[in-house]
């Protein structure tokens, strides 16, 4: 069963992370708590632990998986972050003085209610959910993610978008300073995302500022990212800074850069291999060297939420 339709499952239940980290990545993951992030309602108490960040008030989802999630350790040193360099570690390695404070995001666009928000003022009016999500990376790798974030379709809703608005898009921070990854040319910088304005109010999408109940690490894209666990993980735009509500439809960063191999949609399916694999079969990441490879499921199992959003559409040619 990968959707459950009751949630009890904390982070502390799942793995302790105390486990895996050391203080210095307490320290590293706690890092952007120093601001008015205390005194936002929707992340009201955060509450030192070993140097770490913890948000309080989390409800539990009932959307979130029963898997077993990946270790802190796992999720905070494997990752894309093209911006920080293109080896998995490098996130790891080169975000810890990564600043985000003070952030704020821009919203624009085809909605009534626009402007530039600090950070804690975009998030004050929602409530904070665990939700425990597989994530599928078009790379054929995947983890379990237990991830803490907002609602992407109350944000929208609040935001209040016209009749010409069909689709999101989002902008990650372009900072040359602080992101080495973005003076070379592996992509198009500032990296670029974008849903359709059906996707982005599904009720699984979420904003995340978290992970296992603690302030998102920097690595992990700091302060506020995108999850969309039907899709490949390419999707999940990290430290956002612009949201635009659009009537064509906005460009993202690895369309622009390689067009034949990967989509708009980017929907997770096994039947459609990548021009350079397939798609058919995933590594999780953590199950050991020697462990199979697990079969992948159409919408990376969120089939029953997500599938009717396609009907129309051929999944083939909209990859």
């Amino acid at each position: 069963m990968l959707i459950r339709k009751a949630g009890d499952i904390r982070p502390s239940e799942i793995t302790c992370e105390s486990n895996y980290l050391n203080r210095r990545d307490f320290i590293r993951a706690g890092a952007i708590a120093g601001g008015s992030l205390i005194a936002s309602s929707a992340l009201a108490a955060v509450i030192p632990e070993m140097g770490m960040a913890r948000l309080a008030d989390v409800a539990v989802s009932p959307l979130s998986t029963d898997e077993t999630s990946n270790s802190f350790e796992d999720i905070a040193t494997y990752n894309n972050f093209y911006e920080f360099g293109l080896d998995k570690s490098d996130p790891y390695k080169y975000a810890e003085d990564f600043k985000t404070r003070p952030w704020t995001i821009e919203v624009s666009g085809e909605a009534e209610k626009t402007g530039t928000f600090d950070f804690d003022e975009f998030v004050k009016p929602f409530d904070l959910e665990e939700r425990i999500y597989r994530m599928r990376c078009v790379e054929a790798w995947s983890m379990v993610i237990p991830w803490v974030g907002i609602s992407l379709a109350e944000v929208v809703k609040h935001f209040n978008p016209t009749s010409k608005a069909q689709y999101v898009a989002f902008e990650t921070l372009n900072d040359r300073k602080q992101m080495p990854g973005v003076r070379g040319r592996a992509l198009d910088w500032p990296y670029r995302e974008g849903l359709t304005i059906a996707e982005a109010t599904n009720p699984l999408p979420i904003l995340a500022v978290g992970i296992y109940g603690n302030v998102i690490p920097n690595q992990n894209g700091a302060p506020i990212r995108l999850v969309v666990p039907w899709k490949y993980g390419f999707k999940g735009i990290k430290s956002i800074v612009k949201i635009r509500f659009m009537s064509t439809r906005p460009r993202n960063s690895w369309n622009m850069a390689i067009p034949r191999e990967y989509g708009f949609y980017a929907n997770v399916n096994p039947t459609v291999s990548h021009p350079r694999w397939s798609q058919a079969r995933e590594r999780r990441i953590g199950a050991g060297l020697f462990a199979d490879k697990q079969e992948t499921l159409m919408f990376n199992g969120y089939g029953e939420h997500v599938a009717h959003l396609y009907k129309d559409l051929d999944l083939r040619r909209n990859y």
